[in-house]
């Protein structure tokens, strides 16, 4: 897995950084080992601006919604390189055991707290997902800020927040609990903005 990674990124890096170069800001903030890696989510192409952000240091599993990975070819080789889908809309016993079991080992996760793309570029409502992974794992959550307008061939800014692990009582939480820490999530991602100027 690690090096059909190694070998996309550096096949798909020389193009998509000639267009649409990125720039890390606060990249240590990334923590060593486990963590939820969750921007915000308005272009199909945020994912890559991530991935390459994070640079081959950090060589995050991705969650993508199914469709994506039922495309021929295209499929193979981005679960080959660790990306696995997950059914939206409903519930994906599969996927959130991949999604924990990457957790519980160590690895990073890129998951996009919105759980789809905003078509208007304004922040939408975050999903539960997220809560329910951090908490069950005890896996930190990175907010990412990525700006909806990408400039072609000018650095587009990553912004990665502060790590940070919700805290609650009895310690699994409830869905009360998911829903306010997704919220803080969106509202952490949305804080960064102000650094990508």
């Amino acid at each position: 897995m690690k090096t059909v990674f190694a070998i996309l990124y550096c096949i798909i890096f020389p193009f998509f950084n000639l267009f649409h170069p990125s720039k890390a800001v606060h990249w240590e903030n990334i923590p060593q080992g486990a963590a939820l890696l969750c921007p915000n989510h308005t272009r199909a192409s945020d994912p890559l601006f991530v991935v390459f952000a994070l640079g081959l240091k950090y060589r995050p599993q991705v969650m993508a919604k199914a469709e994506v990975m039922n495309v021929p070819i295209l499929g193979w080789l981005l679960g080959k390189a660790g990306v696995f889908a997950v059914n939206r809309g409903k519930s994906d016993v599969g996927a959130i055991k991949r999604a924990m079991k990457c957790l519980k080992e160590g690895e990073k996760l890129l998951m996009f707290p919105e759980g789809t793309r905003s078509k208007d570029g304004d922040m939408g409502e975050g999903k539960t997902g997220v809560a329910m992974l951090s908490l069950r794992t005890g896996a930190p959550i990175v907010p990412i800020y990525i700006p909806a307008k990408k400039t072609w061939f000018r650095r587009t800014p990553v912004v990665f927040g502060e790590p940070f692990l919700p805290q609650v009582e009895g310690g699994r939480g409830n869905a009360e609990d998911y829903v306010r820490i997704a919220a803080e999530l969106m509202e952490r991602i949305a804080a960064l903005e102000a650094e990508a100027q």
